[in-house]
């Protein structure tokens, strides 16, 4: 079993930043490929960033493509996201899980994290 567990969201205003981290535990999770999903009210889960096992690979979707920052230290069991010049439209509830690399689907996801609070105002 892998327990994923989101900190770091909050409030802040329009072109603020904020760092999210999603702290793993249980089974060894640097064999793991990992995403962030965020679901604003209203709206379907979709996926911000994603990175593979040993972080060679990344990928942006295209709202957040240079402005968010996704990373991981296997030795921490830590995966981050960081997202600058945030914007209203980012306001949701922020997710890590366990995908397979590849895979955009939420159906997808063997494991999630309790999510996180982002708000942005403007």
């Amino acid at each position: 079993q892998v327990q994923l567990v989101e900190s770091g969201g909050g409030l802040v205003q329009a072109g603020g930043s904020l760092s999210l981290s999603c702290a793993t535990s249980g089974r060894t999770v640097s064999v793991y490929d990992m995403a962030w999903f965020r679901q604003a009210p209203g709206k379907e889960r979709e996926v911000v960033s994603a990175i593979n096992s040993n972080g060679a690979l990344t990928y942006y979707a295209d709202s957040v493509k240079g402005r968010f920052t996704i990373s991981r230290d296997n030795a921490k069991n830590t995966v981050w996201l960081l997202l600058n010049s945030l914007k209203p439209e980012d306001t949701a509830v922020y997710y890590c899980a366990i995908i397979p690399w590849g895979i955009r689907i939420p159906g997808r996801a063997a494991y999630w994290g309790q999510g996180t609070q982002v708000t942005v105002s403007s």
